[in-house]
């Protein structure tokens, strides 16, 4: 063909003819088989060799076609197989101190200890210890690092407390001795879907009755919010009892003589029976105003108008009737004090030292 035209022209034309299609090139191969007269194991052996051979050249030839085809059209190459990543290191637990009271759990529950506690063993073996190292022989300049931080805070406020005790000879002021000697209790509700108005005048009757007495009141009010009262009430009795201690010496003095009732006369007149000291009254109570919330209110013609119903808190603060009767006495003694300072007192009778004709007075 090349002597009829020459190859030059032939891959001129090639070249201004475009090529509209790839044709499908058809893959095929018939496997050679050797006979052998002379064995039919032979015979076998060969076959079976010749039937490998033409499998593994029938499936590279099939993997290249596809790969050219696939240049052709224009299609993506085979994607490379990803490497293999390397797994995460394996995550070492730490563990408790050799002194620590929750080393028996911790191992029961999650079997062999680490590594550094076996270590810590070993060397306690090797210097003839058995066992944590006790308090007593444990460096106290490391430990002071983390009990003491701060060494001259500390003198400061010892010394503090030390000029306290000391000032006006050593006596202590009214209301530390307070303190220390009456007990109290201070419980806050929390927020109250109502306002301040409803929930003022239910504070304002309870405040200065016996608690027993202001639970019974609120029982059979007939207030929407004496309700939330009572509840608050209730709860703030018990955490009195169990935290502070208050109305337990009654109960524990049962078999000794009880005190007498003493009357005494409260700050708006009137006057009071109390037969048990350690009885817990609510000496005040007011009321928090909390925050708004928001509401919807559909009205005529599509219109709505925003709500805001309003929370409130109610504050009580418990006491022991010991507490009443301390004050009583205090605002008797005052009184007193007043009407005396108040009276006319002669003049002192005492010896005269220099005579004069006029009085000295």
């Amino acid at each position: 063909m090349g002597a009829v035209y020459p190859y030059r022209q032939l891959v001129r034309a090639a070249a201004r003819t475009p090529v509209s299609f790839v044709p499908r090139r058809s893959l095929t191969s018939t496997p050679i088989f050797r006979a052998q007269d002379d064995q039919k194991s032979g015979f076998l052996s060969s076959f079976a060799t010749g039937l490998k051979d033409w499998t593994m050249k029938k499936k590279a030839a099939l993997t290249k076609g596809a790969t050219e085809k696939g240049w052709a059209l224009g299609g993506s190459r085979a994607k490379p197989k990803a490497a293999h990543t390397p797994a995460a290191p394996r995550r070492e637990e730490g563990g408790l101190s050799p002194s620590s009271i929750f080393g028996d759990e911790v191992a029961a529950a999650s079997g062999p200890k680490p590594s550094r506690k076996k270590e810590q063993l070993q060397e306690q073996q090797q210097t003839g210890q058995e066992g944590p190292v006790p308090l007593e022989q444990r460096n106290k300049d490391r430990m002071q690092l983390a009990l003491n931080p701060n060494p001259r805070a500390q003198r400061r406020w010892e010394t503090k407390m030390v000029m306290r005790e000391i000032r006006k000879r050593g006596r202590i002021p009214k209301a530390v001795q307070i303190q220390r000697t009456e007990r109290e209790s201070l419980s806050k509700s929390h927020w109250f879907k109502t306002s301040v108005k409803k929930l003022g005048p239910l504070a304002r009757q309870i405040a200065g009755k016996n608690i027993d007495e202001a639970i019974l009141q609120m029982r059979f009010s007939k207030k929407k919010a004496a309700k939330d009262v009572l509840e608050h009430l209730e709860h703030a009795k018990n955490v009195a009892i169990v935290r502070a201690g208050m109305g337990l010496a009654a109960q524990e003095g049962e078999s000794s003589e009880r005190p007498k009732p003493i009357t005494v006369t409260l700050k708006d007149g009137e006057r009071k029976k109390i037969t048990d000291p350690t009885s817990i009254y609510i000496q005040q109570a007011w009321v928090n105003r909390g925050p708004y919330g928001f509401g919807m209110d559909h009205r005529a013609r599509g219109q709505i108008n925003k709500l805001r119903p309003p929370a409130t808190g109610l504050s009580v603060l418990l006491k022991e009737e010991k507490t009443r009767i301390r004050e009583w006495q205090d605002r008797e003694a005052d009184a007193l004090r007043k009407r005396k300072s108040q009276l006319w007192t002669h003049l002192p009778d005492r010896k005269i030292t220099a005579q004069n004709q006029y009085y000295s007075w």
